[in-house]
């Protein structure tokens, strides 16, 4: 095993214990707390292990293999073993030292590699074969190495296109839609650790995650669009059922945020591998069909998303999307180019366990702004318990997943006191409410089994209307005869409903 290949797991497998929750130090503390003088001192050595291990390649180049292999050796080690610690240290951003790594390894391509599988001191060519393929090292870690390059932010420009569509959406994420990108920020970092571990494992950056769950559904795990897609990654129906996604026990899994980003990253890579790697032309096929963008590149002779052949004949609102994503990763990774701070979010996983029967809208105003989340917690209590109706009653003994900030809180906070009595109080009230509409809308379920489409209807709309849940919008689609995934309708068409709404 080459000692580049073994650096890399290490470094990853530390990547991914930070991810879980294992380590906090690759993001700033909740309250802002750096040590400086340690992150400082990080930085410094870094600048001296690159160049360590540069200077081993002038060796190795000049002939000297054996001080080559103990320069590049060492260097490795000690980028290990630094951004390993880098992991311990509050504010210590261990993007860095992958960024470092990533530069090493693109300089390592082009040069001899150190190779450890027989002689850890062994120099050996491993650049390029006569065949043109690409170095054993970088065969091996095709996906570990996309997800290093994306990561790090230093080599995106290489692989996207940033344009005038992309600075244009990037205006547009810092101007109009600014509350929409701060949103999926905050409401990505609470379920943060429950959503990148599933991207990580698949080699796909984070940075693509964010950009699609912006544009997607601004990080709302119950988002449900007029044409019945649904979740934080927003999801047909069909096509979740076709990466795994179904209705367990009465759950529709797409709200489910790890499923969906397994299932997102399925398709992503499954569509890298049908567009050549293409990740415009995937985010593309994404939001306008796989079908379609196959065709369109057939038809335009061409791969690249941004030839007129292809761009100028997609519909209005993939031309939109694809840059929008593109800006959204983008700005993920280079908040401070564009004035742009992100809210600091203690998004580390933790849970309780109820001491006393209450709602998820109860727990909301007992919390009130505990952690200084300026919106509340509702939104982050259905994220990280997505298959929980917020105005049902929990025993005793609940356990639910929360932010860590909310752990310390509930014992104090929402146990006995003022903000309980108050919370009770207007869920009580909603609670009287709730059956007299349920009444209405059963009387009306129950004397029409037949609905006339509205104009602006959609599935998903109808089947809430109707008394359905959205498990049952295939069901009324297989019972007009309705073909999925798009299940389209039009005004004044007649639908036959099942009878769940009574």
């Amino acid at each position: 095993m080459s000692l580049l290949f073994r650096f890399t797991l290490t470094l990853c497998a530390a990547m991914l214990a930070s991810c879980a929750g294992v380590t906090t130090g690759s993001r700033p503390t909740a309250t802002g707390k750096v040590d400086e003088v340690a992150v400082n001192a990080l930085f410094a050595q870094l600048d001296g292990i690159s160049k360590r291990f540069e200077a081993g390649l002038i060796l190795a180049r000049s002939g000297e293999r054996d001080r080559a292999a103990i320069e590049i050796k060492a260097a490795l080690d000690d980028l290990q073993a630094k951004a390993i610690l880098c992991g311990t240290v509050a504010g210590c951003d261990q993007a860095r030292f992958f960024s470092a790594y990533d530069r090493l390894l693109r300089l390592g391509v082009d040069a001899p590699l150190l190779e450890s599988a027989e002689d850890p001191d062994r120099i050996v060519e491993e650049d390029k074969t006569e065949a043109g393929e690409t170095s054993p090292v970088i065969g091996s870690l095709p996906e570990m190495k996309r997800t290093i390059t994306l990561l790090n932010g230093r080599e995106l420009a290489d692989i996207l296109t940033i344009n005038d569509a992309v600075n244009a959406g990037i205006e547009q994420w810092l101007t109009q839609y600014r509350p929409n990108l701060i949103t999926t920020y905050v409401n990505y970092e609470i379920m943060r650790y429950r959503m990148w571990p599933e991207y990580h494992k698949a080699g796909l950056p984070e940075a693509l995650l964010f950009g699609m769950l912006a544009k997607e559904s601004n990080g709302r795990v119950h988002a449900v669009s007029r044409a019945g897609a649904s979740g934080p990654l927003q999801f047909m129906y069909a096509t979740g059922l076709r990466f795994g996604l179904s209705s367990r026990d009465g759950f529709d899994q797409r709200f489910d945020p790890a499923l969906s980003a397994r299932a997102n990253a399925a398709y992503i890579n499954e569509q890298l591998k049908v567009f050549n790697g293409n990740l415009e032309l995937v985010i593309a096929a994404y939001n306008g069909g796989e079908g379609r963008m196959r065709r369109l590149a057939a038809q335009g002779g061409s791969t690249s998303f941004w030839d007129p052949k292809i761009y100028s004949i997609l519909p209005d609102e993939t031309r939109d999307y694809v840059p929008m994503v593109l800006a959204a990763a983008w700005l993920f990774l280079h908040p401070e180019r564009y004035n742009l701070e992100f809210p600091k979010i203690d998004g580390r996983p933790a849970s309780i366990e109820l001491t006393v029967p209450a709602t998820l809208t109860e727990l909301t105003v007992c919390f009130g702004s505990e952690g200084n989340l300026y919106d509340g917690w509702f939104r982050a209590l259905r994220n990280l318990n997505p298959a929980l109706d917020p105005q049902a009653k929990l025993p005793v003994g609940t356990r639910l997943e929360v932010p860590a900030p909310l752990q310390l809180a509930y014992a104090g906070k929402c146990g006995t006191g003022a903000w309980v009595d108050l919370a009770k109080t207007l869920n009580a009230a909603t609670a009287a409410v709730r059956p007299a509409q349920g009444a209405v809308a059963r009387k009306a379920a129950a004397t029409a089994n037949v609905y006339v489409v509205r104009r602006g209807d959609n599935l998903a709309a109808i089947a809430r209307k109707s008394g359905c849940g959205a498990s049952q919008i295939r069901e009324i689609a297989q019972l007009n005869h309705i073909r999925a995934p798009h299940y389209p309708i039009k005004a004044g068409q007649r639908l036959r409903l099942p009878a769940c709404g009574r």
